[in-house]
């Protein structure tokens, strides 16, 4: 969620966090352009879970893109392709001022660009070793630099960095955010691809831009680990302090608090706890009439889930 929002909020998503993050928890369909970005960029990570395992090609690279720009483009037409001589040619990379910042490769080389970018990505044989995460940002470089596309460059560059990393067994980045760091420093970010450019394309003072956002955005996962830790040991400690119910029903809550939005059915609690169905039940309703679940129809059955009351009863606990 952090990184499909701070992607977009880099080309211009001009909406909060909080929002963002409420419409993706709920499933909520978008109600303008900057949130179809940023739902676009969500379900274009989820993807990467599935791409992870094969190889990169350019029927991926254009599914990426049509993902991420699907809905939010002036021309719809310039989703699912890559940019064509001399029809394109006239795009160019512009600061918010209009300063013209690069000008990528006519279309015309981009066949054999691309060509020359996939069989990077997918040579394992190499002889000289190149670090997966140097490589992984050489990519996002290098798409940024050729600028296949008319428009989900930035975006189809990180969404890649992120695929490489994935496929490499970094599974960690599913939960790191790059682009809330770069979002953070967008001039530090637009230099580092200037003076790589003007240096002959010395990726150099692009790589240390993102090694220094990949540090300081592993710090901030093991922070957020770590306070995490600390509300789940206090809603715990806030849990044994209702005595109305019981260990069954106080483990589900607890569940509840770390996994916000999900549901349970009395045959999982009876499940994860072996007792009858007919003690799972008692236990879901009570907890339903206590105010803490709210039941939900699931075809001839109904799911439990979570109310604000809960919330708001740990938090009460936690002033006290």
């Amino acid at each position: 969620m952090e990184e499909a929002i701070a992607s977009s909020q880099i080309e211009g998503a001009a909406t909060t966090r909080q929002v963002a993050k409420e419409m993706l928890r709920a499933g909520r369909a978008p109600v303008n352009k900057f949130e179809k970005m940023i739902a676009n960029n969500y379900k274009a990570m989820e993807r990467l879970r599935d791409l992870k395992d094969s190889p990169l090609t350019a029927e991926i690279l254009l599914e990426l893109q049509t993902a991420l720009t699907e809905g939010t483009l002036d021309d719809p037409a310039a989703a699912g392709r890559f940019r064509r001589s001399p029809e394109d040619d006239n795009i160019v990379v512009e600061d918010f001022d209009g300063t013209i910042l690069h000008h990528p490769p006519p279309g015309s080389e981009l066949p054999a660009r691309i060509g020359q970018l996939l069989a990077f990505a997918n040579d394992d044989s190499s002889e000289r070793f190149i670090h997966p995460v140097v490589k992984a940002i050489l990519l996002h470089f290098w798409i940024g630099y050729d600028h296949p596309f008319v428009d989900g460059n930035g975006r189809t560059a990180r969404a890649v960095f992120y695929w490489y990393m994935l496929r490499k067994g970094y599974w960690l980045f599913e939960y790191v955010s790059i682009s809330r760091i770069v979002l953070k420093a967008m001039g530090d970010y637009k230099r580092a691809y200037l003076f790589s450019e003007a240096g002959e394309c010395d990726a150099t003072y692009f790589l240390m831009f993102n090694l220094r956002a990949i540090d300081i955005a592993m710090d901030d996962v093991h922070r957020y680990i770590e306070r995490k830790k600390k509300e789940i040991q206090d809603s715990a400690s806030a849990l044994r302090a209702i005595p109305e119910i019981n260990f069954r029903q106080r483990e589900l809550l607890l569940d509840a608090l770390k996994k916000p939005g999900r549901s349970y059915s009395i045959y999982e609690h009876k499940n994860t706890h072996q007792v009858s169905y007919q003690t799972a039940r008692t236990d879901l309703q009570d907890l339903q009439a206590k105010g803490f679940l709210s039941a939900i129809r699931d075809g001839k059955t109904f799911r439990y889930e979570a109310t604000d009351k809960l919330n708001s009863v740990i938090l009460e606990k936690h002033r006290r």
